[in-house]
């Protein structure tokens, strides 16, 4: 991730004026550059094939030929470096927990104001995850109502859950290795280890299983 005064990005909307007024807004952030602005995912994906790649993609749900689901997914199984901003109307609990799960770790309405877009970006570019009080609400009442049989907490290993604990807070890997007093090198494998036996590829699917199975209660 480049620099904090530094952020490269991107914008996936089908509504041009609303895109090009959030590119001007977002261009007018003195810590940030926009790269390029998209009408789809699939023209997300070709930039990307050119090797122009944001550090974060600021991505509508509601499009043509390549919808942000789909566009969440694909990005981060190919290029996990990029961070997803979802910016968008559909704020109901499905479509956050789905967003979620297909790797995006920001979730904003495009009702907010300009300052929380900014603080949203810079947030995502330190910490990697932005989610506000409105929106993680919804997100925990979509949990409760999950169709998805949860991973059986008894596969998990007492160092593994208390590693889940932390997952949703705002500590940092290195500061989680400080509070568990173990190596960051640990940590790293404690991470590893359930990326693969919860089947997600994010720090933000971690999160939605440990409030799912209520190892973390915010």
């Amino acid at each position: 991730m480049s620099n904090i005064h530094n952020i490269k990005i991107a914008l996936a909307d089908d509504h041009n004026l609303i895109r090009s007024s959030v590119a001007k807004l977002v261009a007018s952030f003195p810590n940030c550059t926009v790269l390029f602005e998209a009408e789809n995912g699939a023209e997300v994906l070709s930039y990307l094939k050119q090797h122009i790649i944001p550090d974060i993609l600021l991505l509508d749900i509601d499009m043509p030929v390549m919808d942000g689901f789909e566009t969440a997914l694909a990005i981060s199984k190919n290029y996990p470096l990029v961070r997803i901003l979802t910016l968008t109307m559909s704020n109901d609990e499905r479509s956050i927990v789905k967003m979620l799960r297909n790797g995006a770790t920001g979730y904003i309405s495009k009702n907010i104001q300009p300052h929380t877009l900014q603080q949203a970006i810079e947030a995502m570019a330190e910490k990697n995850h932005f989610l506000p009080e409105d929106i993680s609400t919804k997100l925990i009442s979509g949990l409760q109502n999950d169709i998805h049989q949860p991973f059986s907490i008894n596969m998990l290993n007492e160092r593994e859950i208390e590693f889940l604990k932390y997952v949703p807070t705002d500590l940092s890997y290195p500061d989680i290795a400080l509070k568990m007093n173990v190596s960051h090198r640990t940590v790293d494998d404690y991470r590893t280890a359930l990326f693969t036996k919860l089947k997600v590829k994010t720090r933000m699917g971690l999160a939605v299983y440990a409030m799912r199975n209520q190892i973390y209660e915010p």
